[in-house]
């Protein structure tokens, strides 16, 4: 049976027999599903969720735990990494169908991590038929030869995999590291270039129209460029380049050997071309002094501009004429709808009409075309819009979704006016500059005979049925995958997946990281609803339901939302017998399954009734398509702490020596709220702490308080603890009882009813309903 990961710590269940007496009963009224206590694993226990709505866990929602025998169990990939909605595959298409859950993988394959095997190797070991990398789930026939776990073929093992560098032994080949581990990354040989690898090349174009200098974000960036520079990621042939546009496009010439940098004005916008081809991307090195000054100069240049249009078009072509040759990474920043020359933006927001769904889509291809130029030259396109006003971001983003690129968004950006949105940017740009990054990448899917994918989500270009164009990689990039069964699996016990990321380090290596992960057949019903890993299924849902949104309607995703609720909760429910028409029953595996799915339905994504900004809606959606699972439940379902009693007597981890208090995780309603206690919303981008009569402070900074106290100390530790295992440092904001910002914190208490949505409670009776239909 699949084992909780805490087996004595389960809230929601540990004292139940005692508080409700009819669950007894309930288990003898499912008797269609074998539901007895001592056989069934704690995933199947059957939950009333009409009656027990306090199902919220102590802490975080592990990923459930694979039935595999212990050996493979440990073998197996991090669900950091790499997850399936289902960890029971069903044996065929029809009792997928049967189960109503969706099929797909989440992945997040670039993530940082502190341990990875790295393999240095003249021959690395892939299956001659379907080129799957070897890895722990193959079997070794006997020394010589194995069998891929993928498509089954019989393999030769090469002489020089015989030896094991790590046990200087020969003749053990099921000991080497990568047959020892589901993570390992392989240094590649010439094999796998089409070209010599490329240099690490960073291109940033900035708007300088009157707007963008009235916000003042050039400052920031100018700054944040400057206490980094050392910190780019790259060798001795990194470059780096500048282009600005208003109603013209300026160069910079950085050239090696000039007394100061040179401005070079391009104003035949329609016919766009580089003034000095040669002189526009300079090696970082060798210009340093000349960066550093117009690095320095920038933020004062354009101080006294009257300048309002935006040539934001032909700046992009420019900037792809000047990163064709070699791929690289285009950073681009805008604050307001373009307005001049190829690429030009009609706003398509009625302020009076923000219930209105409309306009989810872009309102030219201009944007997807140069996205998709851009990839096919290894060039990725990342947008930070600091806009004040509707600047269309549905069409917008084409830039980077089809390039592999990602999308950063501050509303109501303004240096001095919104300190927050200022010092969001300032963190972001931190972690932006210096993470790690992949060039010229590609990425394959790989998964046993019999499973097809078919859908990809996330930033990338789709070259082929399995293979994804990912001009950059990043660390904080997530991607979903929704897949079929095409063939029946009766004739094994396992299915495995594996993703293969094949990537130019920044320095200049050749790299391929592959995770593998293997999952148990099963056939029958309960046990594919044992293995179902909620939050899995709901972030695989929501990409889903952007799609649907921006392809039908947004009426039409959210329909689709609850009847993913509806359908499998029916289908569980079907498969029992005596169930009474009171009652909504769901396997623990899915207890959180109805609360998430409303959440979602309240989310800027996909809310209705409340004045939602396009853009602010848009931007929901970008991120529902490429974030990490981990960051997307966060912004989906937020955690909310009592930080005003964290005693001794709380929960606390360990980590790096200091003891971090746990805090218990509340349920999303105002009933939690007390005046005089202080309560930390943790959103993932965003920290909120509210709080009415406990501390005196401004409205809104974003220090908490030092208070010499061992309370005030605690709360501290737990706030840094949040902060630090997030590589997008979190903005706290301080909301006071007459803050603006009270009203979002309270639109993300989802248990609660609001003037067009259900109560939690309310909408368990209306999936019910819907069931009993």
């Amino acid at each position: 049976p699949v084992q909780p990961s805490n087996p004595g710590h389960h809230p929601g269940f540990q004292h139940y027999p005692q508080q409700y007496p009819g669950v007894n009963q309930l288990s003898s009224s499912l008797g269609g599903l074998n539901l007895q206590h001592s056989q069934q694993p704690e995933s199947l226990r059957p939950v009333n969720l009409t009656h027990d709505r306090n199902i919220l866990p102590v802490s975080s929602v592990p990923a459930p735990v694979p039935n595999l025998n212990s050996d493979l169990r440990k073998l197996n990939c991090s669900p950091d990494s790499f997850r399936c909605t289902l960890t029971n595959i069903p044996q065929t298409q029809a009792l997928l169908n049967k189960a109503k859950l969706p099929l797909g993988l989440l992945l997040h394959p670039f993530r940082d991590l502190t341990q990875l095997p790295v393999i240095t190797s003249s021959t690395i070991v892939r299956c001659r038929s379907c080129r799957t990398y070897i890895n722990p789930f193959v079997s070794f026939i006997d020394q010589r030869r194995w069998k891929c776990n993928l498509c089954y073929r019989v393999n030769d093992v090469p002489e020089e995999f015989m030896y094991n560098p790590l046990t200087r032994s020969y003749g053990e080949p099921h000991k080497r590291p990568e047959v020892q581990n589901s993570t390992v990354e392989f240094i590649a040989s010439s094999d796998y270039m089409l070209r010599p690898p490329q240099p690490a090349v960073y291109l940033f174009v900035l708007d300088v129209s009157h707007n963008a200098v009235e916000a003042g974000y050039l400052t920031i960036v100018c700054q944040s460029l400057l206490e980094n520079l050392d910190k780019l990621p790259g060798d001795s042939r990194t470059r780096i380049g500048f282009i600005t546009f208003d109603s013209t496009v300026q160069f910079y010439n950085l050239q090696e050997g000039l007394s100061q940098p040179q401005m070079l004005i391009v104003s035949d916008i329609d016919d766009i071309f580089l003034p000095t081809p040669d002189s526009l991307l300079v090696n970082l090195h060798e210009s340093k002094e000349l960066i550093k000054d117009l690095l320095n100069a920038l933020p004062n240049m354009f101080t006294n501009t009257r300048e309002t249009h935006s040539a934001l078009g032909p700046a992009l072509q420019a900037a792809f004429k000047l990163m064709s040759p070699t791929g690289g990474r285009i950073s681009v920043f805008q604050t307001q709808l373009p307005s001049l020359g190829a690429g030009l933006l009609h706003s398509r927001e009625d302020p009076n009409q923000r219930s209105s769904t409309k306009h989810l889509g872009p309102a030219t291809d201009f944007y997807k075309k140069l996205a998709l130029d851009c990839s096919g030259q290894q060039t990725a396109v990342d947008l930070f819009l600091l806009s004040s006003q509707y600047s269309d971001l549905a069409s917008l983003a084409c830039m980077s979704k089809y390039s592999a690129g990602c999308i950063y968004y501050y509303p109501s950006f303004h240096r001095s006016h919104n300190p927050a949105q200022a010092e969001k940017l300032q963190k972001d740009l931190k972690r932006y500059l210096t993470r790690k990054i992949g060039f010229e990448a590609v990425m394959r899917i790989r998964c046993t005979k019999g499973l097809s994918i078919h859908t990809f989500h996330g930033n990338f270009f789709v070259r082929s049925t399995d293979l994804l164009s990912l001009a950059n990689v990043n660390p904080d990039a997530g991607f979903a995958v929704q897949m079929s069964i095409e063939e029946s699996l009766t004739d094994t016990s396992l299915v495995c997946f594996q993703t293969a990321l094949l990537y130019t380090s920044s320095k200049g290596e050749r790299r391929i990281r592959v995770h593998t992960l293997c999952l148990p057949v099963v056939s029958s019903l309960s046990d594919v609803y044992a293995g179902a890993d909620v939050q899995a299924v709901v972030c695989l849902l929501a990409n889903m339901a952007v799609d649907r949104s921006v392809s039908s309607s947004l009426a039409d995703a959210r329909d689709a939302l609850v009847n993913a609720v509806v359908d499998s909760l029916a289908a569980y429910m079907s498969t029992a017998s005596n169930l009474q028409q009171s009652m909504l029953i769901a396997p623990n595996s899915l207890k959180l399954f109805p609360l998430y799915i409303l959440a979602l339905l309240k989310q800027k994504a996909f809310r209705t009734g409340t004045s939602t900004r396009l853009d602010d809606r848009v931007y929901a959606m970008c991120q529902m398509k490429s974030q990490p699972l981990v960051h997307l439940m966060k912004m989906i379902h937020p955690n909310l702490y009592r930080i005003d009693k964290l005693t001794d007597e709380v929960i606390t981890i360990h980590v790096n020596d200091r003891v971090v208090p746990q805090p218990p995780l509340q349920k999303l309603t105002a009933e939690k709220l007390t005046r005089e206690g202080a309560f930390l919303m943790d959103c993932g981008s965003v920290k909120k702490l509210w709080f009415e009569l406990c501390y005196n402070c401004q409205d809104q900074f974003t220090q908490l308080p030092e208070v010499d106290a061992p309370s005030s100390e605690r709360t501290r530790s737990f706030i840094s603890w949040l902060r630090d295992s997030r590589p997008l440092s979190p903005v706290l904001q301080v909301i006071k009882d007459e803050n603006p910002a009270k009203t979002d914190f309270f639109q993300h208490l989802i248990e609660d009813r609001t003037e067009a949505a259900f109560s939690y409670y309310e909408f368990l009776l209306n999936i019910q309903q819907q069931i009993c239909k």
